[in-house]
């Protein structure tokens, strides 16, 4: 599908859809639990879905209506090998392949778009180191099977979060203890925290230990009696960085700033470009304001910078974006498809190793832009029309669908006026 974005403000109040990353971590902590629970949930992404679907795979049973998802106590089995499509999730990938080791279970993985590139040996290696097996890594079909033992798991800090995320879920799990010992500052460090307020929330033991965690063996998860999804950060900045650089103003309610998502930087982000930006009761709501070029260290909110770049384009002067070298491993290279982006739409941009450069000159001129099958990119490009002076057509739009299918919608009731072309 692709899309074409006429010129033109957005303004309104809208909603944020719920957390994916938080929903990845509630689904399989309230499917390892003992109790039946129904989570509210009307939007679900595609990797969402993934994770519901590996999870019921290996054994769940989690139900799926308009309204949420309804779980049900149930035992993981342990069939001859259970094959697990996890789409194009990162999330679904390294939080299930530590699971089915610590389980001891079996399973083939299906990997599409560029899952099977991305960074997951240092995983792989920790867990060979006790006990678990691999097949065809690398490939778009591995497999594993554990089980694995505890005792200590070497992860870098600056490779991904989700590596040590899934440990944290799987470990507890096993008859032994176990520590994880991360080498080198981790990034993204707030998923992280994320990761180990919803194992509290399961009464689940994590010790924080000088450069990494200590986990007790022999643990189980309890539900707690409601748990509800946060809204999502990550999805919400693009409405945000609409308002900021176009001439309308947004709110985004169901945004809880306390939360440990770290794209929730997104205020400070904006509010040092220039913006107006006002928190109060759960919503943001951002004004237009004149925006000034701003250096970004992007170690900690990778996931912000295609929103980011729609407002650094809006700014007089230039952008400098650093800590950015983790982006070249997403759905897409980020780095060069951002740049790309802007460049097709009018813009100034350069890449280094792990750095964008944004020359920005307060409006671009509108053109045709390609999402490289990216869903960060595809809405960075949608956002962007907001400052073109001609219309702008995106390329693959529907891989929003990955983490927001109502992307598109939502545009809409912000005033965007936009046209589905099938191929």
């Amino acid at each position: 599908m692709n899309v074409l974005i006429e010129p033109g403000p957005f303004c309104g109040k809208i909603a944020a859809i719920p957390s994916k990353s938080h929903l990845h971590r509630l689904l399989i902590c309230w499917a390892l639990g003992s109790a039946e629970v129904f989570v509210p949930c009307r939007t679900v992404s595609e990797d969402i879905e993934a994770t519901a679907r590996c999870l019921n795979a290996l054994g769940a049973n989690i139900g799926r209506s308009p309204e949420g998802f309804h779980i049900l106590p149930s035992a993981f089995r342990s069939p001859e090998r259970a094959a697990l499509d996890c789409g194009e999730s990162g999330s679904t990938y390294r939080f299930l392949v530590p699971l089915v080791c610590a389980l001891g279970l079996r399973a083939r993985f299906a990997l599409a778009g560029r899952l099977s590139e991305r960074p997951m040996e240092e995983l792989r290696s920790a867990l060979r180191m006790h006990g678990a097996v691999f097949e065809g890594a690398g490939t778009r079909s591995p497999a594993v099977s554990g089980p694995v033992t505890g005792g200590i798991y070497e992860i870098p800090g600056g490779v991904s979060s989700q590596y040590i995320s899934g440990l944290l879920i799987a470990l507890p799990l096993l008859g032994q203890s176990s520590e994880i010992v991360i080498v080198g500052e981790a990034q993204s460090k707030g998923y992280i925290r994320m990761t180990l307020d919803v194992l509290e929330s399961f009464k689940v033991k994590v010790i924080p230990v000088p450069g990494g965690y200590a986990i007790p063996g022999g643990q189980s998860y309890a539900a707690p009696e409601m748990l509800l999804p946060e809204g999502d950060w990550s999805n919400a900045s693009f409405w945000l960085c609409a308002a900021a650089a176009g001439a309308g103003e947004i709110t985004v309610t169901g945004l809880d700033t306390r939360t440990n998502q770290g794209d929730s930087r997104i205020c400070d982000v904006l509010a040092r470009f220039g913006a107006g930006v006002e928190v109060s009761n759960g919503a943001v709501t951002v004004r237009p304001g004149e925006l000034r070029g701003i250096a970004v260290d992007a170690g900690d909110i990778p996931d912000l910078v295609p929103a980011i770049a729609v407002a650094a384009a809006a700014a007089r002067g230039e952008t400098v974006i650093t800590n950015a070298g983790r982006l070249r491993h997403k759905e897409s290279d980020r780095i060069s498809a951002v740049c790309a982006v802007l460049r097709s739409l009018g813009g100034e941009a350069s890449e280094g190793a792990d750095n964008i450069i944004i020359r920005g000159r307060g409006a671009l001129a509108g053109g045709t832009a390609d999402s490289c099958g990216d869903h960060r990119i595809a809405m960075m490009a949608a956002v962007a029309s907001v400052i073109c002076k001609g219309s702008v057509k995106i390329t693959n739009a529907g891989a929003v669908n990955k983490s927001y299918p109502g992307f598109f919608e939502d545009l809409a009731s912000l005033g965007g006026q936009f046209t589905k072309e099938d191929y």
